[in-house]
């Protein structure tokens, strides 16, 4: 039996801002940080999980604390009652009343369940010597439905439902098992988008991206229309008409003004813009949606949708045509696992958010389960890549052909080398 012995909590940020890595219209200068969690055990081996939640600079050490909040539901405990039932063990750690209360189910306090609960998941698939996405694509559907907490969900997806569509998926599993060995998960890159970037890097970038073999290329607007509309000619030369073109305004419009604006990026036919407007407006994504939708134009957003709660609704009113994922935004994997089964109930392809510290090696493994386990295609499907960061961590995602390539590995790719996470310890003062 392996029990949690301990927990420690690390407060890591990067200086991403001096470069304006990861600007765009809303987040002007981010210093891509990460609310870090060990969970040490009393193996003899030095079996731990490692776990983190992803910000952007300040209020990191809030996250932080939100972490050390859920010591007492986590420490004493067995990895044999998490790999038991994992959604009976992930709703009691988001069953603290009082921890509760200053959610429910959103903002500091879930982010940090978020950190706790992938540290957890990178704890069993070290001890099971898998890498994450093998070890649940490997469940039966019994287990798989086991990892779901449902509560909220039976108007949009039941348990039986849910072991319907799994049992459906299961023809297959191994060839897909196979190809995606062989040839990697499809992605996207937003590397050569950022809003901060001069004209001449976002050529070279482009040029760069064309040459690596990217298919999707994603660009940040909103700030000023007619600097969109030149940037976007740059672009457009650049990689020409075949690739596709994705467009990210960061949450910066309201409905109307997103609807107008996109109307004018039409002619650059962009494949979907994200983050049209708040993300907790899902009437509102629902009328962009059905405006853009004879342009061509699909929605996108999920990067900061807070609960399940809120995915469902996205997805009952036809708001979203993409349903972006977030490792540490909902709760960790069992949550995400959640959000891909309604998502697949749908018809919705799940097209995950990345880059951040660590989110590009978190959620990979999400996008492969998907592929194996829940929708068994990766048609219209792409995981987002950006080229931040991946140096300072144990098993790095890794890139070919603009591709992932399937993580070997045991874990859940969510440990951080300890030198990096000494030397950019966040000093207050």
């Amino acid at each position: 039996m392996t029990r949690i012995s301990r927990m420690t909590v690390e407060d890591i940020r990067f200086p991403t801002s001096q470069h304006l890595d990861g600007s765009d219209a809303m987040n002007l200068d981010p210093d891509y940080s990460s609310a870090y969690v060990v969970l040490h055990t009393d193996n003899s081996q030095g079996l731990a999980g490692h776990g983190s939640a992803f910000t952007i600079g300040r209020g990191n050490n809030v996250v932080c604390e939100a972490i050390r909040a859920h010591e007492h539901l986590v420490v004493g405990r067995t990895l044999e009652e998490f790999i038991c039932s994992p959604g009976e063990f992930w709703r009691s750690l988001n069953g603290d009343s009082q921890l509760r209360w200053i959610g429910p189910d959103k903002g500091a306090v879930h982010m940090a369940l978020a950190a706790v609960v992938n540290a957890l998941w990178d704890l069993y698939a070290k001890a099971a010597g898998l890498p994450l996405w093998q070890l649940i694509s490997g469940f039966t559907p019994e287990q798989f439905v086991r990892c779901i907490d449902f509560r909220y969900l039976a108007d949009a997806l039941t348990a039986e439902e849910a072991l319907d569509l799994l049992a459906r998926c299961e023809s297959g599993k191994s060839d897909r098992i196979e190809r995606l060995q062989r040839e990697g998960y499809p992605a996207y890159t937003t590397s050569a988008g950022w809003l901060g970037y001069p004209d001449d890097k976002i050529r070279r970038l482009c040029r760069q991206a064309v040459a690596e073999g990217w298919t999707h290329i994603k660009i940040k607007v909103g700030r000023d229309l007619q600097d969109d509309l030149r940037r976007l000619q740059i672009i457009r030369e650049e990689i020409g008409w075949d690739r596709k073109l994705m467009v990210d305004a960061n949450q910066v419009w309201d409905v109307p003004q997103a609807i107008r604006w996109m109307q004018e990026l039409a002619p650059f036919k962009p494949w979907w813009i994200e983050e049209p407007t708040s993300p907790d407006d899902v009437l509102g994504h629902a009328a962009i949606a059905r405006a853009l939708d004879p342009l061509g134009i699909g929605v996108a957003t999920g990067e900061h949708g807070m609960n399940r709660v809120l995915f469902k609704q996205l997805l009952q009113a036809r708001a979203i045509s993409f349903c972006q994922i977030d490792s540490c935004r909902v709760g960790g994997v069992n949550e995400n696992l959640a959000i891909m089964l309604m998502a697949a109930k749908f018809g919705v392809p799940v097209c995950p958010h990345a880059g951040g510290v660590g989110l590009c090696e978190f959620v990979q493994h999400l996008s492969m389960v998907d592929y194996v386990a829940i929708s068994g295609t990766w048609d219209n499907r792409v995981c987002e890549f950006v080229d931040h960061l991946h140096e300072h961590f144990v098993d790095p995602c890794r890139i070919r052909q603009g591709r992932y390539l399937a993580p070997q590995l045991p874990g859940h790719s969510t440990e951080m080398r300890l030198e990096s996470r000494r030397q950019f310890a966040f000093q207050r003062g």
